[in-house]
């Protein structure tokens, strides 16, 4: 079998993202909706097309990796049809899950995905806002596909679908989708709760095209209307200079981690724990601060 060669299809679908954004822009000031801001748009733009750059980089290791586990490792082989792409689809969006989450839930993994929400807003330009220093890394949670056969090429272009398909669901325009498709796929409304920095909205929805694995891991969190999305952090930035929203937390978790008088122990877990926690005892991870919210939502 001859290897497969497929396109790039992020770069092919950069002036579908312009004509969108502006589409976007057209709407929400018809709709009087104030979901852009200038200077937000921008660094979000910045941030993607750093993204891209490096991705050039980092794909070249993302690919290496692939291919030697393929070449070296893999347990079988298959083949590239029809049906191996509908594998490969729920094998993806499954990596996809599981890498989303544990980017919230780990620190050393928060610290490159941190910058997908450090807007306050949301809209289209905000799913520009792309990690410089994820793609370096969290690639790892993909390994298992090259191991189990999977075609690199393949691997690589599903990679890239589920990103397109998470380009649309960026926006406050659309409210709802069918009832049988907010059941089954990732959407406006469900991600509008991921962004969300509310104790009730933190750490769910961590879909990439399918909302299936939220619901059957418990990670899922239906868009209230009496609870109003606030988006950004719990702790926002607070800037808009593209290198500090890039690096700011990696600065944040190295200096908590080296920093101070800590056990060894303490500082590796400042690395592995939660975004928020603290080693005496002092912070509060997401799940603190939703217990709390229940707490008060409850005695008022």
């Amino acid at each position: 079998m001859t290897d497969p060669n497929f396109p790039n299809i992020i770069l092919y679908a950069i002036p579908f993202f312009i004509l969108a954004m502006l589409l976007e822009l057209f709407v929400t000031i018809r709709q009087g909706i104030r979901t852009y801001e200038k200077k937000d748009a921008f660094s979000s733009i910045a941030m993607g097309l750093g993204n891209v750059f490096l991705g050039f980089l980092s794909k070249a290791l993302v690919l290496l990796s692939f291919f030697y586990i393929y070449e070296h490792f893999r347990i079988t082989t298959i083949p590239v049809a029809w049906w191996s792409f509908v594998l490969i689809f729920f094998a993806d969006d499954l990596a996809y899950y599981w890498f989303h989450r544990i980017s919230h839930e780990c620190r050393l993994f928060w610290a490159s995905h941190v910058v997908h929400h450090s807007s306050q807003h949301y809209n289209l330009s905000t799913a520009l806002r792309q990690t410089w220093s994820g793609g370096f890394y969290s690639f790892i949670f993909w390994l298992w596909l090259p191991l189990l056969g999977f075609h690199p090429a393949m691997i690589m272009l599903q990679m890239s679908i589920s990103l397109l398909y998470q380009f649309w669901i960026h926006t406050e325009t659309i409210d709802k989708m069918p009832n049988w498709f907010e059941a089954i796929f990732n959407t406006p409304s469900h991600h509008r709760v991921h962004h969300g920095s509310n104790p009730l909205y933190l750490d769910r929805n961590h879909a990439g095209i399918l909302i299936i694995w939220d619901k059957f891991f418990g990670t899922f969190q239906p868009e209230i209307k009496d609870e109003k999305v606030v988006y950004g952090l719990v702790k926002n930035i607070n800037t808009y200079n593209p290198i500090k929203i890039a690096f700011v937390e990696w600065f944040n978790m190295f200096k908590d981690a080296f920093s101070g008088n800590k056990s060894i122990g303490d500082r590796f877990r400042y690395l592995i724990k939660p975004p928020g926690w603290k080693h005496d005892g002092t912070g509060k991870i997401s799940d603190d601060l939703r217990k709390e919210w229940k707490t008060n939502k409850n005695a008022s």
